[in-house]
């Protein structure tokens, strides 16, 4: 049976509708970054994503060509995950799309080298040819987070990261969003087949001790 990660690690990916504080450890990633509002149709979001996909399926699916990855074990490809922030709020302002800044994500799993990522990317390139210059091999380390399930629309976040920082508080931490750390996401829904209202999103923040 394909390892996946949802299931064998819950507590990073399947979070109560309660905050809850969780440490983080370090993580791979396939990476794209960039800005602007993900809804926009043909806009670099969306584009991203496309590539970050595409090199993800080649890496699973390499099982099946000439190509082996020393250690490959079969795996279910991780859910999508988002960065975001804005570079003149602290907190997200929706109604402000268009000044989204994000790095877009999905987890590799451990048996996948800089040497395997860089092999997938040209793989992938050759056979959709496509420029994937873009998608990069980031480690991160995201540490100390409270985070939530939040069932609903992405628009409305808000009340529920409220109620993070509430509980944050009330546990002696407070939020630590920085240049480096940032509002995270992890959609555990296909948003083309879902509706709104039953969409579900890992939100996770940063925190540190109360000063």
């Amino acid at each position: 049976m394909a390892f996946d990660y949802k299931k064998e690690y819950k507590e990073f990916y399947l979070p109560p509708k309660k905050p809850q504080i969780v440490e983080i450890p370090k993580m791979n990633f396939l990476a794209v970054r960039g800005q602007g509002d993900p809804n926009e149709e043909g806009g670099s979001y969306k584009t991203s994503i496309g590539l970050l996909y595409s090199v993800a399926y080649t890496i699973k699916m390499s099982k099946m060509g000439a190509h082996k990855i020393e250690g490959y074990f079969d795996y279910v490809v991780p859910p999508l995950e988002g960065f975001w922030w804005q570079d003149d709020h602290m907190a997200i302002d929706y109604s402000q799309k268009e000044n989204f800044r994000w790095i877009s994500l999905i987890r590799l799993p451990e048996f996948v080298t800089r040497e395997a990522f860089a092999w997938a990317c040209q793989e992938a390139g050759k056979k959709k040819e496509v420029d994937f210059s873009k998608v990069e091999f980031l480690t991160y380390e995201e540490g100390l987070c409270v985070q939530c399930m939040h069932v609903g629309p992405y628009d409305n976040e808000a009340d529920t990261i409220l109620c993070m920082e509430q509980f944050a508080r009330e546990q002696g931490y407070q939020i630590d969003i920085s240049a480096t750390r940032h509002h995270h996401e992890i959609y555990l829904s296909d948003v083309r087949r879902c509706k709104p209202e039953n969409l579900k999103t890992v939100i996770r923040h940063p925190i540190r001790k109360l000063d």
